[in-house]
């Protein structure tokens, strides 16, 4: 790439040579005009001087001869003499006879035609650059004057009188005259070269030393580290130039440095948050958009979001109503909104406002989204579950309450209805006692905190076979079998307490619902890498709307049967976090009517 200097001293150059170039031009072709514009006046002048020197009646006599002709051979001049045929009648420098027909010559055919002729070429018999002057010759008494326009008179030429002058080419005529003086011109042009080059050479030391000063402050990391060195412009233009630059770069190093580690913390800080961020500007098209609404609203990493509108990104009018709200009305804005994800319903608290404080200023609007869905989903689960404590323990507490009542006023005499209330009161403590059970366990199972059994391998077999012992006398009492299979070289990690909680969980289930005399199932495998506990019974089965709570706290498909047969509803939801806590899963299987079937699945790794 070209220098300032180097440019300028081209250019300047190119201009300097191209307007001398064109004057010595414009000269020497004035000079090359005038030169023959000159010979051709003369000649024409000695033309109409020699013509009417001619003898009357030259033409139409034939055989003579000018005495005069003679003389003229010893001059510069040709003088030819041609008739109306082209033939040459005499000519001063060649023998008539070796000459050709000069008819087709312009200025002899132009003077045949009544006009005088003239022309500038080489001679076909001489070989020589030539100027030509031919005049028509009329018969005597015919007057035609200086300017030979006889034509106008319809007279007809007798004969051609052609005068010729050899000139010398101008390029040789014109170097012998104008070479002393062409030094001139080279010194003027030399010399203006000279004044272009230390002009140029001055602006371009000036230009470098700027652009010099402003590399220097741009290219270091921060302002004290920029050299300062000491103006040197002799031009007050360009030296109070330099003075306002290098102010300049110090004030924009600083701001550049500043903007740098403002955009780096402000980066930081949106990669860092929790919350989705989107900023548009007023009409609505993204500016900036955090990893974590790209996450949100599978906005892949490397899609350019400018091209994005708010609603495009989002797929949401309700963000894209809350913004133009604020665009319009020119305040922020808080609310709750609810939006679709991957299976489950999110909640945001959404926050909108403009881009430039509370106030409008016309630049955008930034949007912050706060993910509440766990709150919300715990404070649901709070509320259902205070709800469903205060349900479960009202019916024993009432019962409970009830008979200390009735056996208060109960005369001491009757043993008999003595002996029932205790039972009842027992058994509703009974189911108290289970209850707060259940729910220490499960608060228990969900507090990472808290202590846990020793994690260590275990033959599943004897897990499995110390559950089933647990429920032996729960399954004679309904006259229920339990079978347990599984192989006893089965050994996994586990926590073992609770599989056999989870076990006996699954079986004392199986066994309230399993009609009297039948069989309850307990499995243990390995299969694909997982171990599986499966406990399957004859029972009512459960309906195929039921199953995807199944789980679920206190969440019971026939509340009367439950409570009768002493369930705390926690059962299954006590399964369910063990399943977990080993990084596994629980699961149901069940048709109405053909019994059903739950599983356990952990990973044996």
């Amino acid at each position: 790439m070209k220098t300032v200097f180097h440019k300028s001293i081209e250019v300047l150059s190119i201009a300097a040579l191209g307007l001398s170039f064109f004057f010595i031009l414009a000269i020497l072709v004035f000079m090359n005009s005038l030169y023959y514009e000159t010979n051709t006046r003369n000649l024409r002048d000695a033309a109409l001087a020699l013509r009417s020197a001619l003898p009357e009646g030259y033409f139409l006599e034939s055989g003579r001869h000018l005495p005069w002709l003679e003389d003229i051979k010893h001059n510069s001049y040709r003088l030819t003499l041609i008739d109306t045929g082209g033939n040459v009648l005499e000519d001063s420098q060649f023998d008539r006879g070796n000459l050709d027909n000069h008819r087709n010559r312009p200025e002899v055919a132009a003077a045949l035609a009544g006009q005088e002729g003239s022309s500038l070429r080489k001679s076909d018999t001489a070989g020589i650059d030539n100027l030509y002057i031919a005049l028509p010759v009329y018969a005597p008494g015919i007057t035609t004057g200086n300017n030979d326009t006889a034509g106008s008179n319809k007279a007809t030429p007798i004969g051609v009188f052609r005068l010729a002058l050899p000139v010398r080419n101008f390029r040789v005529r014109i170097a012998a005259a104008a070479l002393p003086y062409l030094y001139l011109p080279v010194l003027i042009i030399a010399a203006a070269i000279g004044a272009v080059y230390l002009f140029s050479r001055s602006l371009g030391k000036s230009f470098t030393r700027l652009v010099q000063l402003t590399q220097a402050v741009s290219s270091v990391p921060g302002l004290e580290a920029a050299p300062n060195p000491p103006l040197i412009s002799d031009t007050q233009e360009f030296a109070s130039l330099e003075k306002a630059l290098r102010d300049m770069t110090a004030e924009l190093t600083c701001r550049i440095l500043d903007a740098r580690t403002e955009g780096s913390r402000l980066q930081g800080i949106l990669n860092g948050m929790s919350e989705a961020v989107f900023a548009m500007d007023s009409r609505l098209m993204l500016s900036l958009v955090n990893p974590r609404a790209r996450e949100l609203f599978d906005i892949p990493a490397d899609r350019e979001t400018t091209s994005l509108s708010l609603l495009e990104a989002t797929h949401s009018m309700e963000l894209e109503t809350a913004a133009r709200r604020v665009i319009s009305d020119g305040t922020a804005l808080e609310s709750e909104l609810s939006l679709p994800g991957t299976g489950i319903r999110h909640f945001f608290r959404v926050f909108a406002g403009p881009l430039g404080g509370t106030e409008a200023t016309g630049d955008g609007v930034v949007i912050v989204l706060g993910d509440i869905t766990r709150l919300k989903r715990l404070e649901q689960i709070r509320k259902d579950f205070v709800a469903n404590v205060s349900h479960e323990l009202r019916t024993p507490i009432q019962v409970v309450k009830g008979w200390a009542e009735t056996l208060q006023d109960s005369p001491p005499d009757d043993p008999e209805l003595l002996l029932r209330g205790i039972r009842i009161i027992e058994k509703n403590a009974r189911a108290m006692e289970n209850l707060t059970t259940d729910l220490l366990n499960l608060a228990a199972l969900e507090d990472p905190e808290s202590d846990r059994p020793e994690l260590k391998m275990e033959y599943i077999k004897k897990l499995l076979d110390e559950a089933a012992e647990a429920v032996d006398f729960l399954a004679r009492e309904k006259k229920t079998s339990i079978s347990v299979s599984c192989s006893a070289d089965i050994q996994v990690k586990v926590y073992a307490s609770l599989i056999i909680q989870a076990s006996i969980n699954l079986l004392d289930n199986a066994i309230k619902y399993t009609p009297p005399g039948s069989t309850v199932i307990i499995r243990g495998a390995v299969v694909s890498g997982e171990l599986t506990i499966e406990v399957q019974d004859n029972g009512p089965g459960i309906p195929p709307e039921h199953l995807e709570r199944i789980f679920e706290r206190f969440y019971r498909i026939d509340r009367a049967h439950s409570r009768e047969a002493g369930g705390t509803g926690l059962g299954l939801a006590i399964v369910r976090h063990i399943a977990l806590l080993h990084k596994g899963l629980a699961e149901a299987e069940s048709r109405a009517g053909e019994g059903s079937l739950f599983r356990i699945r952990l990973p044996v790794s």
